[in-house]
């Protein structure tokens, strides 16, 4: 009796770790099972956000390259503009520093030496076409009150000067000394841009 008893607890605690055993490994294997099939899709979303994640990088790439694009554009126009050197062309004691000028230069004009009787104007004239002229701005002079000064100018698109364009800026321009004997100064406008001048028409 006792050894069929002992039997009958050995046999129940065989089985019970036989059954312990196949529902540890069951519950790995269905743990694991369980994991890879949270992380398969958590890879995957990864994966479509960093593609996503890319083509933004692409479109910020895009732009960005176009701005750097356009720095070098930049850079290239004011590495080919350089003034030309001052040439100081003369009329008696009126002064300008070049003869040439690009659009958005500045044009110096030098009075020195005025005698205390020379009054009048200068009158700065931009070319209309090959025999007419438009009065673009005048500066008065008089030596009696002083007898040197500096002035410059800087002629741009206005719509107010009805210069609505470049075409309307480029050209040969003269400077007319009303009131005295001077002869005319002459100089050329061309059709050059420093980097940075605004030149869209205006009319």
């Amino acid at each position: 009796m006792k050894n069929r008893l002992v039997i009958g607890i050995t046999g129940i605690s065989i089985f019970i770790v036989i059954v312990s055993i196949v529902l540890v490994s069951t519950s790995k294997s269905d743990l694991n099972e369980t994991l890879d099939n949270t992380a398969k899709p958590e890879k995957e979303k990864i994966q479509v956000e960093n593609t996503l994640d890319n083509l933004r990088d692409t479109e910020t790439n895009s732009s960005e390259i176009q701005k750097k694009y356009d720095e070098l554009e930049k850079i290239n126009l004011e590495n080919e503009y350089s003034p030309k050197p001052r040439e100081w062309i003369t009329s008696g004691p009126f002064q300008i520093d070049r003869s040439k000028y690009a659009i958005g230069e500045k044009i110096f004009v030098v009075l020195g030496g005025l005698s205390p009787d020379e009054k009048g104007q200068i009158a700065v004239m931009r070319p209309l076409n090959a025999t007419h002229y438009s009065v673009y701005i005048t500066i008065p002079f008089d030596g009696g009150v002083k007898s040197a000064f500096n002035y410059y100018l800087e002629p741009q698109i206005s719509k107010t000067r009805g210069i609505c364009s470049v075409d309307d800026l480029a050209g040969k321009w003269v400077m007319i000394f009303r009131g005295t004997n001077y002869p005319n100064l002459n100089f050329e406008i061309t059709k050059d841009v420093v980097p940075g001048t605004n030149i869209d028409p205006v009319c």
